[in-house]
């Protein structure tokens, strides 16, 4: 399994300058590892909120309703994503990003 290199801040970097379109090789690797593997009951999974982009928590397995977590609301989908994209590198590397 691809193990995401906590130092690599700079595939952060890319992927918020960047977050829809093409990715470096790297960058998409980290993609991949942070979108596979098994749903974690985190917020993973963006909707529309009447207020802006909220997110929602995935159940325990494939199927299980996602339930709206409604303190999380972006104001758009690219913040709901950098903020999943940074939770997802928490849990993944042990490490919060230092960028903001």
């Amino acid at each position: 399994m691809y193990a995401i290199n906590p130092e690599r801040i700079d595939l952060a970097q890319e992927f918020k300058a960047t977050i829809y379109g093409r990715h470096s090789g790297e960058l998409q690797r980290v993609l991949n590892r942070m979108r596979g593997g098994p749903m974690r009951p985190l917020c993973h999974h963006l909707h529309q909120a009447p207020s802006g982009m909220g997110a929602g928590a995935h159940g325990q397995r494939a199927g299980d309703a996602i339930e709206p977590v409604p303190s999380h609301v972006f104001r758009s989908e690219e913040e709901a994503e950098w903020a999943v994209f940074k939770l997802r590198w928490r849990e993944l590397t042990g490490r919060d990003l230092p960028i903001e």
